[in-house]
């Protein structure tokens, strides 16, 4: 009796459907592994950032508490172009005296200033740094923060700050960034620009006109608001 064969035919589109599966695989395949790898040397990035971060945090902090307890510059290379030579003589002479730490540190970029804020305005503290004005808000707190400082001096910069630009008090709680939004000059019996103003505020003082030869007779006054603050 004959044996029958059946002969089966693979059908071309069948086929054909097959390799273009395959292939879909393969580029989603391919796909993936781009994507992961993505996101492994994007998780390598963020953890490389938030280490530097950390790392420079740290340090700030490090520094800023070597200068508050100080109470004076960690960075011994001031820049003393601006200064008279009876200011930096007076600054090199306080170096042997002794001062409770630092209030505060006040920093203002756009003059590249950062120097501690010390308690008290006589002369000795003003020659090694610059003074809390008694009597005002102390740094940290809400009020106004009235800052004195010589004008041959740490304060010699003043003279090129602006409307709009930043000032910033930083204490071991906290960095408070104000934005300067008044310049005066006053009389030095003009006492109401260290009273509370209708917001938080900064008021810096240093002697008038600056490079006036002897005692000065008026007063530069920069205040600065809190920032993001409004008016009430």
């Amino acid at each position: 009796m004959p044996t029958a064969f059946r002969i089966f035919h693979a059908d071309p589109a069948d086929a054909g459907k097959t390799t273009m599966k395959m292939k879909t695989l393969e580029r989603l395949l391919i796909t993936f592994d781009a994507l992961m790898l993505f996101i492994y040397a994007l998780a390598r990035l963020h953890g490389f950032v938030l280490s530097r971060m950390e790392v420079e945090r740290f340090e700030s902090q490090q520094l800023l508490a070597q200068e508050l307890n100080s109470g004076t510059p960690a960075d011994k290379s001031l820049d003393f172009n601006l200064w008279s030579a009876k200011r930096i003589r007076g600054y090199q002479e306080s170096l042997a005296s002794h001062f409770q730490p630092a209030l505060a540190l006040l920093s203002i970029p756009k003059i590249h200033l950062e120097v501690p804020v010390l308690e008290g305005t006589d002369d000795l503290i003003l020659n090694r740094a610059v003074g809390h004005i008694i009597g005002t808000t102390p740094p940290g707190e809400s009020g106004n923060i009235g800052i004195g400082g010589h004008r041959d001096g740490f304060f010699r910069g003043l003279k090129d700050v602006i409307i709009g630009d930043k000032i910033e008090i930083l204490t071991q709680k906290e960095t408070t960034s104000y934005v300067i939004d008044q310049i005066i000059i006053v009389n030095p019996s003009d006492v109401l620009v260290l009273a509370p103003r209708s917001r938080s505020s900064v008021t810096l003082l240093a002697c008038y006109p600056f490079y006036f030869v002897g005692s000065a007779p008026q007063r530069y006054i920069v205040q600065a608001s809190l920032r993001g603050s409004a008016e009430s």
